[in-house]
């Protein structure tokens, strides 16, 4: 598979959730008019698909390939926060065996497109009932569940992996999650996620590895790999 199938109000999403997949076009008109006009105009109509689809399977892929250096998916739980319309997801299950994703996001899209720090973790650029179809279309059918951050009741299992690429710590604080996490992990679950403090989760976690740096996207990062909560 070398893109995925998606329709145009899919393509929609993820324009709007990743700003690096928008053409030179498409950002000269969101400064022009503004980020109102274009989340609720010109996001809808000046859609190119098929070059939509090749970048966001390319920037998906690589994201597999960077995690699938250090992680074997197979057989895994997988707890997803904030991972927009889940290409990495869809990815890692054609090429893992037994994996099952759990599946925490926003389920509506805000009047405007906000990129960068969210106080209040009130940003949303999604919708639920696309990010199934999109899911089901793309291979994945009973191996997964979808929570809604907002209205539901988040599950209390054990994971085995907790990703959150560009989302947790990158656009809104850990604090959001941390307590829920610790009720969710093991000693031995790993936590994957992008952060510009790394040296802040020394306090928070027995083990904090880098796996590598990103340099100007919307900010300069780091991801990490953390497990074992400290006591506190």
């Amino acid at each position: 598979m070398e893109y995925l199938n998606l329709n145009k109000a899919i393509a929609r999403l993820i324009i709007l959730q990743r700003v690096e997949l928008q053409s030179f076009w498409i950002r000269k008109l969101r400064k022009i008019f503004g980020r109102y006009i274009f989340t609720n105009f010109f996001s809808r109509f000046f859609i190119a698909e098929t070059k939509i689809n090749q970048k966001y399977y390319s920037r998906m892929n690589e994201e597999y390939k960077n995690l699938n250096n250090t992680i074997n998916f197979d057989g895994k739980k997988i707890l997803s926060i904030g991972p927009g319309m889940c290409g990495l997801e869809l990815i890692i299950n054609t090429r893992s065996k037994n994996t099952f994703f759990t599946i925490i996001e926003k389920n509506y899209v805000s009047k405007k497109i906000v990129y960068g720090w969210d106080i209040q973790n009130k940003e949303g650029y999604n919708d639920l009932n696309l990010l199934k179809v999109f899911l089901e279309n793309n291979g994945m059918k009973n191996n997964y569940e979808i929570y809604d951050f907002d209205n539901d009741d988040l599950p209390l299992k054990k994971f085995d992996y907790v990703l959150s690429l560009y989302s947790l710590d990158y656009h809104y604080d850990f604090s959001f999650y941390q307590e829920y996490l610790k009720k969710v992990c093991t000693e031995n679950t790993k936590i994957i996620f992008d952060t510009i403090r790394p040296e802040y989760f020394n306090k928070i976690f027995k083990n904090v590895q880098v796996l590598f740096s990103q340099e100007k996207k919307i900010h300069s990062s780091k991801r990490i790999i953390c497990d074992n909560f400290l006591v506190g």
